[in-house]
């Protein structure tokens, strides 16, 4: 280990577990991204562009800063941050449960798959107002429609998971005696939870997709919701900043959530793969 990487790791915890982050900046492709910007904000500086709709990349990032400096966009944040890991919590949960009855004991998947699959394909947009009448607006509202749509990333990969597992797994565990449960705690989790990671990973993708485009449509919160006021109020400049933030979040988690899967397994998961 160089001496660069050893001040790194014993230094702050915060820089610690940001370098795995930081290392998964691809320099090369922020080159074209950059460069569309660059060239918008000339052309709009040689045509002399204006209007109320638009914003420079200059006033969109000045506006970011703004709220980032204020503290305005952690609170936003937060807001969405809390409503889609509670709603992957219980969705996943949901989504282990199922996928492990499936895989386990195939009787209830012949049972219970047509039942998933006419529920799967459901936008949970398209359930929002069932969730306003039973919840209304709020947070468990939203809650609600993230859970729906992150049980089935996690229960698709653990099923296929238990189903991909060598039938001698399932011999030892009679030679051992072990119940249902002995046999799940002891002998499925431990040799699938790589690919468990994987499908809670996907999931968190798609709650913070859910999550905003919830906030956009009927709950007042969050960066879905500080959006929409941007674009009412004709501050395009506050909404193409927040909506930047969205993506640099939605890069960060996948990123750390990549970083948290090697440094767990490896290449346990390309093996399983």
């Amino acid at each position: 280990m160089s001496m660069a990487e050893n001040k790194l790791r014993t230094g702050p915890i915060g820089w610690w577990l940001l370098a795995p982050v930081l290392s998964r900046v691809n320099l090369a492709g922020l080159l074209f991204p950059l460069g569309v910007l660059v060239g918008l904000q000339v052309l709009a500086m040689m045509t002399g562009f204006q209007r109320d709709s638009v914003a420079l990349p200059s006033e969109v990032l000045a506006r970011l800063w703004e709220v980032i400096w204020n503290g305005e966009v952690f609170v936003l944040t937060w807001e969405t941050l809390s409503a889609a890991f509670a709603g992957l919590a219980i969705g996943g949960t949901i989504g282990l449960i199922l996928g492990v009855l499936f895989g386990a004991f195939p009787p209830s998947f012949y049972a219970l798959e047509l039942t998933t699959e006419f529920i799967r394909p459901m936008p949970s947009v398209s359930l929002l107002p069932i969730a306003l009448l039973v919840f209304g607006f709020g947070f468990v509202m939203e809650i609600s429609l993230i859970a729906k749509s992150t049980i089935w990333p996690v229960m698709v990969m653990t099923h296929a998971a238990i189903l991909g597992l060598h039938p001698r797994l399932s011999e030892v565990s009679k030679l051992l005696g072990l119940n249902f449960v002995q046999h799940i705690t002891k002998i499925v989790l431990p040799a699938i939870v790589s690919n468990v990671f994987v499908g809670f990973r996907l999931s968190m993708g798609v709650a913070l997709l859910v999550a905003i485009t919830v906030e956009i449509a009927a709950n007042p919160r969050g960066l879905g919701y500080a959006m929409m006021r941007a674009q009412e109020t004709l501050q395009p400049d506050l909404m193409f900043g927040l909506l930047f933030w969205v993506g640099l979040l939605g890069w960060a988690i996948n990123a750390a959530s990549l970083a948290l899967e090697n440094a767990l397994f490896g290449n346990r998961i390309g093996r399983a793969s």
